[in-house]
């Protein structure tokens, strides 16, 4: 099992009497956003080491135990021991460390004592030195027996630096930073405005670290220019989510009374929308209306091929049409379990890729070719994804 170690100690540049770890970031506090890389990575349990319980801690600490996972606060390193399983691998991000899923999951995986590094040229004042020329780049994976050495030190030691020391002393194995993590936000901040900024390059990599080509080339821009603003607003996730059905229910409405490609094109743009919704609702730390929304971004395609599929097959007096936009929507969802997020290569197609192929041909007059050419781009997705679970 995986448990993360997060801390909560360190007082802001600009805003001494504010912890580090409240500060606002994609719309929750930042604490609250590491807590969620950490429940991705799969972590089970989460420990957050604090100098004193503010309002706005206690209210974070409430929200990131909705995730499912075990919280506590604790104020010295022996409490976190006595907490820890002895089996586990603590996975332990710095104060006030701002990073993407894709960095942490480097150190994720079974092994013992690592630590994140990067070159000392790189790491500006930010990182914490190490010998060699290297820097803590801010996220290591711990044996829980480096809580209990430090736990036996005097606590004016500060615990962040003493366990990175311990590691190190212990020969943790050190993993390079991904090269282009820099460039993407990841860094240390403790002032509120520039938290801000990184924050920007960290949400643009976040919605760009996608495997398919629609949602990198297309829901991906889109949200980099779409997301901050909503975010400064304080828009809900729900809201934007509540859009998107809108128009996917506008757009099936269309293809119902025989409105193809006005309906094609309302299902496309329901799909982008409900997208946004989802990635903002993440980011909120609002699981259930995400997956609502995913799941709406899933059921408009298939339905808006079914729908036009029957209205072809009106049109001709057979079920020609009808039954390819089954069998698409068979292969599709087939596809779709059969290929997880992990797994997909770029070129795979998803729901909405496939509704937009579909909007082509149908605007050129062929929407029968253009059901079955993406029934044959989900034959050709899932027949990819069941080799690459075959694979050892």
């Amino acid at each position: 099992m995986i448990a993360g170690l997060l801390f909560a100690i360190g007082e802001t540049d600009d805003r001494p009497e504010r912890l580090t770890a409240t500060l606002p970031f994609g719309g929750v506090t930042l604490i609250e956003y590491q807590a969620r890389l950490l429940v991705e990575a799969g972590a089970s349990q989460i420990i957050i080491l604090v100098a004193r319980l503010t309002p706005e801690l206690l209210g974070a600490v409430s929200r990131i135990g909705r995730r499912g996972v075990t919280v506590d606060a604790v104020r010295h390193a022996s409490e976190a021991a006595a907490k820890l399983h002895p089996l586990a691998r603590v996975l332990m991000l710095a104060d006030g460390l701002i990073t993407t899923e894709r960095v942490v999951a480097t150190l994720a995986e079974e092994g013992g004592d690592a630590l994140l590094v990067v070159a000392q040229a790189d790491a500006g004042q930010v990182f914490e030195r190490l010998g060699g020329g290297q820097a803590w780049a801010g996220v290591a994976r711990l044996d829980p027996q480096r809580i209990g050495e430090v736990a036996r030190l005097p606590r004016d030691y500060d615990p962040q630096s003493t366990l990175v020391r311990v590691a190190e002393q212990a020969r943790a194995v050190h993993v390079l930073l991904p090269p282009d993590a820099l460039a993407h936000g990841h860094g240390i901040e403790r002032n509120g405005a520039a938290l801000a900024t990184r924050g920007r390059a960290v949400l643009a990599a976040i919605v760009s670290d996608r495997r398919g080509w629609y949602d990198r080339w297309l829901l991906a821009p889109l949200a980099r220019l779409a997301l901050p603003a909503m975010i400064a607003r304080q828009w809900p996730g729900a809201l934007v989510g509540g859009a998107g059905a809108a128009l996917g229910a506008l757009g099936l409405a269309g293809l119902a009374f025989g409105w193809s490609i006005a309906g094609l094109v309302l299902a496309c743009v329901a799909c982008l929308v409900l997208g946004l919704g989802a990635t903002l609702s993440g980011l909120r730390d609002e699981p259930g209306t995400e997956r609502g929304q995913r799941v709406a971004g899933l059921a408009i395609p298939a339905l808006a091929s079914l729908f036009l599929g029957a209205a072809e097959s009106g049109r001709s007096g057979n079920l020609a049409a009808l039954a390819v936009a089954a069998a698409l929507v068979t292969l599709a969802a087939l596809a779709e379990r059969a290929g997880p997020e992990r797994l997909r290569a770029w070129w795979w197609g998803s729901a909405p890729a496939y509704l937009l192929g579909i909007l082509a041909a149908t605007s050129v007059g062929w929407p029968v070719i253009g059901m079955a050419a993406a029934a044959a781009y989900a034959t050709a997705t899932l027949g990819a994804a069941i080799e690459r679970l075959r694979q050892p």
